[in-house]
């Protein structure tokens, strides 16, 4: 399950921790043996290679049971669950608010990123670095997160110290000191993010591509620039604040191992005094199909970014397990068909990946790679190749099955921490999902069908709907760019 929350400052930071992207050239042949006629063979050379055994089977897979969960809601519209998991003596917390970039006006895009990272500068009781100190003191973290749809607020502690964490974070979501001294210094740091990340090429290709499906959507907005930062004022920090956080937006999730009753009577006693506030409210982004190529122009570069997609339905439709397993057999895992053929046969690229975006009640399909320039117009004709083979052509059941069993393992491990756990139950609140969702997933995941496979992608992911976003060396590619328009024109 891939839902993503892509906030500003998480986006950028994202992509200016990663590691810089390997040059994108066709990997080097190996250099052939230099036999000598004549020579007698060494063990080295000469010697048979060692069969390799057949691994076993895997094992039949196997649904996922969701460990049994108390949950509870208080008077005033906030819900808590509590899923006591594993032996050791951690627990992991998360407070998810509805509150995020989707809640922006569009004169103040960033202002939900401000907030959070003010939120992380103390409370009216405890500043900054006795907030760190008391947490620490727990055995714990706290991290604060802003994304599109959601601010989430992550925490850990020793099991003993869980009644004191619920009550921190309480207070730190309630009554935070939001101090105007801190805000030009979070701003200088907030700007630099997002000029970094505007001169990522990925990102340029990002921002390009959503603009075209989202338009003036929040989803579809450009990262603010520096004027538009320095325009944000404490006031609207506060006003946003009092205006989409509230106790109806805001959820408790506790994982690990605790006192249950110990831990309700503080989540009950630290949050009930606290407003309603407004009730949970996402505008639905009504996605457009955009069939276009758009260019950026990056002099000299070495290699064109690839950011090619559409619109897609998002979990809460019947047809996204299909959609899901369908994309990873495409291009959504390592050993993808998209993967095999630009990266591993062609050499045209290091790390090519699809991935499907999803928000609530939108979402996204995108095939992405960063090429090398000479070979843009190549790789473009390469990935609407196989799109259109899996569409023609059901995957063999051997195909099929070696994805399915990827898909149950990576749904497995992300339910094997209480991390993993919380996670899985915030996606389910915030998408209006029922428990099944997550306990027969595994099953459903292992009935898709081969048919129902390029069903999905005669369905969802058609080259002749979607929008291609190419930033690269224009005076390179524009001719490679034309050459595959022009047999497109004729496929068509």
């Amino acid at each position: 399950m891939k839902t993503s929350y892509l906030g500003l400052l998480s986006a950028a930071l994202l992509l200016t921790t990663a590691p810089a992207a390997l040059a994108q050239t066709k990997p080097a042949a190996k250099p052939a043996s230099k036999a000598t006629t004549g020579a007698t063979p060494t063990a080295a050379t000469a010697a048979p290679a060692t069969p390799k055994e057949t691994p076993p089977p895997g094992g039949t897979p196997r649904d996922f049971t969701l460990p049994a969960k108390e949950e509870f809601e208080l008077p005033n519209g906030l819900s808590a669950k509590l899923v006591p998991y594993g032996q050791v003596p951690k627990v992991t917390m998360m407070v998810a608010i509805q509150a995020g970039n989707v809640h922006e006006a569009a004169d103040q895009v960033g202002i939900a990123d401000l907030l959070g990272k003010l939120m992380s500068e103390g409370t009216t009781a405890l500043n900054a670095t006795q907030l760190a100190d008391k947490v620490a003191r727990m055995g714990g973290s706290l991290n604060i997160s802003v994304g599109q749809d959601q601010t989430m607020l992550w925490a850990s502690c020793l099991s003993e110290y869980a009644p004191e964490l619920a009550t921190l974070l309480a207070d730190v979501v309630q009554h935070p000191a939001l101090p105007a001294s801190e805000l030009p210094r979070i701003k200088a740091d907030f700007k630099r993010q997002m000029n970094l990340a505007r001169a990522q090429p990925s990102m340029q290709a990002r921002q390009k591509f959503v603009a075209s499906l989202y338009g003036s959507h929040p989803y579809g907005r450009p990262l603010p620039t520096d004027a538009a930062i320095d325009a944000l004022t404490l006031e609207q920090v506060k006003a946003f604040y009092q205006n989409q956080y509230g106790a109806q937006r805001t959820s408790v999730y506790v994982a690990g191992k605790f006192d249950k009753d110990a831990l309700r009577q503080a989540i009950t006693k630290s949050w009930s005094q606290w407003d309603k506030g407004p009730v949970p409210h996402i505008e639905i982004a009504k996605a457009q199909i955009r069939p276009d190529v758009l260019t950026l122009d990056r002099p000299s570069a070495p290699q064109s970014t690839l950011m090619i997609g559409m619109p897609v339905v998002d979990p809460s439709h019947p047809d996204y397990t299909k959609l899901r397993v369908m994309n990873s057999l495409l291009g959504g895992s390592f050993g993808s068909r998209i993967t095999r053929n630009i990266r591993e046969d062609k050499g045209y690229t290091y790390s090519p990946y699809s991935n499907i975006e999803t928000h609530y009640r939108a979402g996204n399909w995108t095939q992405n790679a960063d090429v090398t320039t000479q070979e843009t117009g190549n790789s473009l004709k390469e990935i609407v190749y196989e799109i259109e083979r899996l569409q023609k052509t059901p995957p063999t059941t051997e195909e099929l099955k070696g994805i399915q069993n990827y898909e149950s393992g990576l749904f497995v491990l992300r339910n094997s921490t209480p991390g993993g756990i919380i996670s899985q139950l915030n996606t389910l609140e915030l998408h209006g999902l029922p428990d099944s969702y997550l306990t027969e997933q595994v099953k459903n995941i292992n009935a898709v069908t081969p048919q129902q496979v390029s069903e999905t992608a005669r369905k969802y992911v058609r080259p002749e709907a979607m929008t291609i976003v190419v930033v690269g060396d224009k005076k390179i590619i524009d001719p490679q760019i034309k050459k595959f328009k022009d047999s497109r024109k004729k496929a068509l």
